[in-house]
């Protein structure tokens, strides 16, 4: 079996239980390898051109994220892993190729993350679900290992 190093678990997330159960996941990975969790808020298309066109306050969609930011705060605290977290446009309006598994994969390179979790459950077409479309994605794309749950 190959040993890995794991200094950093990325974990993308978008307020689904599908990323609940993707940071348990990511949680889970660090207390194995003593690494820490960051977690990836990634906002859909939606929310992105709301906020573009000025209908949505950026400050607005920022205060929603944080609820979910602070549970997974909470629970990597209660299992006693560092963590850290961000929020990302998942979609461009003047950029083509900005999307959601785009986004994951730049954020891992610029964290110099080790491991990457993704939710890979079927969108819905629930608002904020944006992450089962970028599943497959860094699956395909990632240098790092990936866990799809």
């Amino acid at each position: 079996m190959t040993d890995l190093d794991i200094d950093l678990v990325l974990v993308s997330v978008d307020g689904s239980e599908e990323s609940h159960e993707a940071v348990d996941y990511a949680i889970a990975v660090a207390a194995e390898y003593d690494a820490s969790v960051h977690a990836l808020y990634v906002l859909d298309e939606d929310v992105v051109r709301a906020i573009s066109h000025g209908v949505v306050d950026e400050g607005d969609v920022a205060d929603d994220t944080e609820a979910f930011t602070d549970s997974v705060a909470r629970r990597a605290e209660a299992a006693g892993i560092a963590h850290s977290n961000s929020i990302a446009y998942g979609f461009s309006t003047e950029v083509k190729t900005v999307h959601p598994g785009s986004v994951v994969l730049d954020t891992a390179e610029e964290l110099e993350s080790d491991f990457i979790v993704v939710p890979r459950e079927p969108v819905t077409g629930d608002p904020g679900e944006v992450l089962g479309k970028a599943a497959e994605y860094v699956l395909l794309y990632a240098s790092q290992p990936v866990l799809s749950v």
